[in-house]
């Protein structure tokens, strides 16, 4: 009696629609000789890698089977999209308490005093709460079935890299944090900067920076 049993709390393979598809064998050519060897395969031809795969002559596309990769202006669409839904609402709730940004300044000191002062206590505060909800979203939705609600609208989805699955908990974790954290508490545009570049540059699967910590890539949907 085998004594393989599913993972308690891991789903069957079947049921993963995102999980990569192992090709199917060539079936035995006809007339072959009874008990003799089969012989070997040809060598496939280069694999169809518009990406610019660079696993080198012979390495396994872990793309192979899986749908082609998103687009990058899809991909900042749908992460606008995330963004307003969680920022609108979390600043309509931090009126009372004065907003979560503030706009009582009569801008006479400079651009280097509003920068200076933009994380008072009363920022701060905010700025980690945003951090907590962001991270929590993206989490959530992401290990759900690797879909935030923008990347549904935009038919794209999240995958492990190296299987196609949908992103665990802690890869989902991991990825949410690489993203907010210094988007939220440090560098805002320097870090949106870099992420929107490596989507148009990075060889061979445009991984930002929560991509490559998280091995994931950003798939269309099928």
């Amino acid at each position: 009696m085998s004594n393989d049993q599913p993972t308690p709390g891991q789903p069957p393979e079947d049921d993963d629609p995102f999980l990569k598809k192992p090709q199917e064998p060539s079936p035995p050519s006809e007339g072959q000789p009874y008990g003799s060897a089969p012989h070997p395969p040809p060598p496939p031809p280069p694999p169809n890698d518009p990406y610019g795969s660079g696993g080198g002559f012979g390495a396994p596309d872990p793309l192979a089977g899986m749908p082609p990769l998103a687009e990058p202006g899809k991909r900042i669409l749908a992460r606008l999209i995330d963004f307003l839904i969680i920022s609108i609402p979390l600043y309509l709730i931090s009126l009372p308490w004065g907003g979560a940004v503030d706009v009582n300044g009569d801008g006479d000191d400079g651009f280097g005093d509003a920068v200076a002062s933009g994380y008072s206590g009363h920022q701060l505060l905010w700025s980690i709460i945003g951090l907590v909800v962001y991270v929590a979203y993206d989490t959530y939705f992401t290990h759900k079935d690797g879909r935030t609600l923008g990347k549904r609208l935009l038919k794209l989805r999240v995958a492990m890299l190296n299987d196609g699955r949908v992103p665990d908990t802690g890869a989902a974790l991991m990825r949410a944090v690489v993203l907010w954290a210094p988007a939220l508490l440090c560098c805002p545009c320097l870090w949106w900067l870099i992420n929107i570049v490596l989507m148009f540059t990075d060889k061979p699967y445009r991984q930002g920076l929560q991509d490559k910590a998280a091995k994931t890539v950003v798939v269309a949907a099928r």
